[in-house]
């Protein structure tokens, strides 16, 4: 179930007065989600009745009227819409989405990328386009299912470029730990954390070099937790930086 107050949550991001859908688009989409799912909606026409408050309401209720795996689907598509694209608080609603309720979209959750962890990790790259751009590169070949040593190189080279703009130096992945390890103590990080992530520098390094780099040997059963490990690995850097 998606509690009563997400959906109000999610309505009044959505509908928002200055920046969200209008009562016209509202409608429409309604509308089409309705006949998609077969369900009745009680405002799928626009204008909507004078009694009605505002928008937001209408948008509200009639997500109301669909069941918990529909509503993830259409918040989780209408925050995808690209009026939205440089919304902020937009933005924070699919994280919460996801994140929350990620186990109602479709397909099996274990076999998927986390996308609160791709979400906020696209978040923090907003300051590094080149990285971002490969970055998103990995994303869409993945789920294009593009051949997956073409998306892990892409996904070395994202962190490889994060690194080298951060440290700023031109050191190559497998170069960079002594440098990445003085970055992270200058910012107070713990000895253990420190010792720990650059170990698992360490091996992501070793693990594109043997599998990815030369061999072209990837499992594909492995390549959702490396997309996920290099995510929160730049997370990380951009947030202590």
């Amino acid at each position: 179930m998606i509690p009563t107050t997400f959906i109000n949550y999610a309505a009044d991001t959505l509908a928002e007065t200055q920046d969200g859908l209008t009562g016209s688009r509202i409608a429409e989409y309604s509308a089409a989600y309705a006949i998609d799912f077969d369900v009745e909606i009680p405002y799928p026409e626009y204008p909507f009745p004078a009694d009605l408050p505002n928008k937001r309401t209408a948008l509200r209720e009639n997500l109301k009227a669909f069941s918990p795996e529909q509503q993830f689907k259409v918040i989780k598509e209408l925050s995808e819409l690209p009026h939205f694209e440089n919304n902020a608080g937009v933005k924070d609603l699919k994280i919460k989405l996801i994140s929350r309720y990620g186990a109602l979209g479709e397909g099996n959750a274990k076999e998927e990328i986390n996308e609160s962890l791709v979400e906020e990790t696209q978040h923090w790259l907003t300051e590094y386009p080149d990285v971002l751009k490969l970055y998103n590169d990995c994303l869409e070949k993945h789920s294009n299912g593009i051949h997956q040593r073409n998306l892990l190189d892409d996904l070395r080279l994202s962190l490889e470029t994060l690194l080298k703009n951060v440290l700023g130096n031109g050191k190559s992945l497998e170069n960079q730990i002594a440098d990445l390890g003085k970055f992270i103590n200058d910012r107070d990080g713990s000895k253990e954390l420190n010792n720990m992530f650059l170990k698992l520098i360490d091996y992501f390094s070793k693990y594109q070099n043997t599998y990815v780099k030369h061999n072209d040997n990837v499992n594909d059963n492995e390549v959702e937790i490396i997309i996920e490990m290099a995510s929160s690995f730049m997370k990380f850097i951009v947030r202590i930086k």
